[in-house]
């Protein structure tokens, strides 16, 4: 989506001298993504760097060291193209966005020190508070979420419990970092605790909350380390000095840049896929798979399947997640590229992946009897705490690269169709058509397809795709500082951002409903495997 032409290039330079940009960076589950965009909103230089989350005992991390190795490392990487591409120096920019991971547990001391190491929302380790919490406020609270891993944590009465002062996410900390400002974006905030039709934390929930720890002597109540809730459009906050230097330790980036709030990978999600406004949906498939569909009000009663969070403009939206999606299509993809090293041949890893993703379209549309489960980690949906990949065939399967490429890509998307079987078939919830974006939407047309059939609903990818969560928190900053008086996110992302972007639908097919139909059958029956696997196959 970078511009290519002369004109585009002239332009561009001129709006990077005159500070017509606007910055967005989201550290996502694999990479760290800058992208930088111009006054028309389209991206004109981007940078990245690669990182992994790790287990240490027992819990999927980040260090806190990584997170600023990887920022400086991705806007360096961006700097340096801008300074090849249109020989300018990038010194300063129009307004910043911070974007990540959404949920998770970060907690600090009054001095800033980090008082365990992260929690991210890959953990589930949190199941008995977040059943707790569920009871007590009647809403449905993931284990994903910060409420749940601090409560599990005054459950397990951790000895860091009584020297909290400031509970916060990923970007939430990282913003912090960078001016000051302990606020979140309501989208990322209804990921930590839940939202009240005032755009702010649940008052009744809090109170019931801080019943709960009432006789506990902790030092602290609820709102006391909460950040403070921030709508799209607002104020998050200028750049400091020592911020500008966090993200760039060359010294050239100029403090005082404003900020819009930090926003979440769901919500930078939405965004980027024009997905704000109701019956609108999207689909977020990476290292993780979500669905965001926004609603006209709230559901009938709550589901453990269904997160309720919020635009970041603070409509209500119903989000299934799922916590494994591309990881173990990932790791089949290592592998026949070391066997192609073998037989001493070369590809290039995205040939890889295109060439795995276009045989899938040759596989029966039920995988002729072959069954995959991409479990790396545990899988609330399903109920379970802890994954084991497994590939499974019945001696009479059709086993061949066809089936099993499309069973790898069907078992990637297989528990989002639980959940959204929920939205559309109890709830009777109208979606139109879902936006895809992702790793999983990069070999075109194999995954629209494959999602067309798993939900039977249109899937549009747009060409602004493949620029993310990194674009779209990027459109958030750019909207905090260009919106009219009273232009809502709606209609500036409907009218100025995406009214000249262009897309392509697939419509879902009868066969391969009727596929995906059979193999969710024999994908739920076979999910007895799994718990076994579980139960009896443990780390030596």
């Amino acid at each position: 989506m970078l511009k290519e032409d002369q004109a585009g290039q002239s332009r561009a330079r001129q709006d990077i001298l005159e500070s017509r940009t606007a910055l967005g960076i989201e550290l996502g589950s694999t990479r760290i993504k800058s992208v930088l965009i111009g006054e028309d909103h389209r991206p004109i230089a981007s940078g990245s760097y690669d990182w992994e989350n790790k287990l240490e005992n027992g819990i999927w991390t980040y260090h806190l060291e990584d997170v600023w190795k990887g920022l400086q490392g991705s806007y360096r990487s961006l700097a340096e193209a801008v300074r090849g591409r249109y020989g300018a120096d990038l010194s300063t920019v129009g307004s910043i966005g911070i974007s990540g991971m959404m949920h998770g547990y970060l907690v600090f001391d009054r001095e800033g020190h980090l008082l365990v190491p992260f929690r991210t929302w890959r953990n589930t380790i949190t199941g008995q508070a977040a059943g707790l919490l569920t009871e007590k406020f009647d809403f449905n609270i993931p284990q994903r979420w910060g409420v749940a891993h601090l409560y599990q944590a005054i459950c397990n009465n951790e000895d860091h419990i009584r020297n909290i002062s400031f509970l916060t996410t990923l970007a939430g900390y990282v913003h912090w970092k960078l001016t000051g400002q302990k606020i979140l974006g309501v989208g990322e905030a209804s990921g930590v605790f839940p939202i009240g039709k005032n755009g702010s934390y649940q008052t009744a929930m809090v109170e019931q909350f801080d019943g709960l720890i009432s006789g506990l002597s902790l030092g602290w109540s609820l709102e006391d380390i909460l950040p403070e809730v921030r709508s799209a459009g607002e104020p998050g906050g200028v750049l400091t000095e020592e911020g500008a230097r966090l993200l760039d330790p060359s010294g050239r980036l100029k403090a005082g840049i404003p900020l819009c709030p930090p926003e979440g990978d769901a919500g930078t999600g939405m965004v980027a896929t024009n997905s704000v406004a109701e019956h609108t949906g999207n689909v977020s498939a990476g290292t993780s798979i979500f669905a965001m569909v926004v609603l006209e009000k709230e559901l009938s009663r709550i589901y453990p399947e269904i997160d309720m969070v919020t635009t970041p403009a603070g409509k209500p939206v119903a989000m299934v997640h799922c916590n494994n999606c591309t990881s173990d299509l990932d790791a089949w993809v290592r592998l026949f590229g070391e066997v192609l090293e073998t037989m001493g041949a070369k590809a290039e890893k995205s040939d890889l992946y295109d060439a795995l993703y276009f045989k899938a379209l040759e596989g029966e549309s039920d995988c002729g009897g072959l069954l995959s489960y991409n479990y790396y980690s545990g899988e609330p949906i399903t109920g379970f705490r802890e994954g084991r990949p497994l590939f499974v065939r019945m001696p009479d399967s059709r086993f061949h690269l066809a089936n099993f490429a499309r069973s790898l890509l069907l078992s990637a998307v297989a528990v989002l169709r639980i959940g959204m079987d929920i939205l559309t078939g109890q709830e009777h919830v109208r979606v139109e058509k879902m936006l895809g974006h992702g790793g999983l939407f990069k070999t075109r047309g194999v995954g629209q397809q494959l999602m067309a059939a798993a939900l039977n609903v249109p899937v549009s990818v747009m060409e602004s795709a493949g620029e993310g969560g990194a674009w779209g928190i990027a459109l958030l900053a750019a909207y905090g500082q260009r919106k009219k008086e009273g232009e809502t996110l709606e209609r500036y992302l409907a009218d100025r951002v995406f009214a000249q972007i262009q897309g392509s639908c697939v419509e879902p097919k009868i066969g391969d409903v009727q596929g995906f139909d059979s193999y969710m059958k024999r994908y739920l029956e076979g999910l007895a495997i799994q718990k076994a696997a579980v139960e009896h196959l443990h780390d030596s």
